[in-house]
């Protein structure tokens, strides 16, 4: 099956290109420009919009505006291309990725996502603590000082595992469906309403 992956959740988008568990191609850059990714991956493969399969979006948490662009890109695909899509937690991305380590991204506001006993949860980054633990993502290395104080270990800026990557999406993808069935993981409300309210 050939699947495309993306996840724009946070400040680094990925796209991967993936048949039948092998990767062939993937980018990295922002997400404003992953649909450009996404036509430079399958013309680098040889490949046309309508061989696609399957496509695999990124559902969160992070960025509400990044989850949104991602979902509108994947929604807008899949209806035009025909092709069904499943969701994956950009969380659980980041744990594919980077084995035995605690995944947190960073939910701006102060505060951290992390998953919680099976839960998706947003806390002050200030009171988040990973005694002995390795810590990755955009989180990690936002607030660093704070993790490594309290006894976590967080790899340095430019290592891999802070990066969820698009291939990890596809080889996590579950059951395949209709695009309108794919919900994002946003956590809270997103700002402008709270502001309304």
């Amino acid at each position: 099956m050939l699947i495309l992956a993306l996840d724009t959740a946070t400040a680094v988008a990925t796209t991967a290109l993936v048949r039948d568990g092998a990767v062939l191609g993937e980018r990295a850059s922002v997400p404003i420009r992953v649909l450009e990714d996404v036509d430079a991956l399958l013309r680098d493969a040889g490949l046309e919009p309508p061989d696609l399969e399957g496509i695999v979006v990124g559902t969160g948490p992070g960025s509400f505006t990044g989850v949104r662009l991602g979902l509108g890109a994947v929604r807008g695909l899949a209806f035009a291309l025909d092709v069904p899509v499943a969701g994956v937690s950009t969380l659980q991305a980041l744990a594919a990725g980077a084995p035995d380590t605690v995944p947190v991204i960073d939910a701006k506001r102060r505060e951290v996502f992390v998953e919680q006993d099976g839960a998706i949860v947003a806390l002050p980054a200030a009171a988040f603590e990973a005694p002995g633990r390795v810590c990755v993502g955009d989180g990690a290395l936002r607030y660093r000082e704070h993790l490594e104080a309290t006894g976590a270990i967080v790899p340095l800026d430019d290592d891999e595992r802070h990066v969820p990557r698009a291939r990890f999406h596809a080889a996590l993808a579950g059951e395949f469906g209709p695009a309108e069935r794919i919900e994002p993981v946003y956590v809270r409300a997103p700002d402008a309403d709270r502001m309304l309210a």
